[in-house]
């Protein structure tokens, strides 16, 4: 049996920390189908004009196709 998989691409975002970041991208992708797999392709923040920093990352997600 072959096991075919598609990567999609996100960004998470958050006010918290890295972590919710990256739980934001995964379960977003997890409501249309289930999420396989992840990986953090990279980090960064950013301060906005209130001066607060907002966590961002960018995640690669795995979803197994129907074969």
């Amino acid at each position: 049996m072959s096991k075919t998989f598609e990567i999609i691409e996100l960004v998470g975002v958050s006010e918290q920390n890295l972590s919710d970041a990256i739980k934001n991208a995964v379960l977003e992708a997890n409501k249309t189908q289930s999420v396989a797999w992840f990986h953090v392709a990279e980090e960064r923040g950013r301060v906005t004009l209130e001066g607060k920093i907002e966590f961002q990352v960018t995640v690669k997600i795995g979803r197994k196709l129907n074969n």
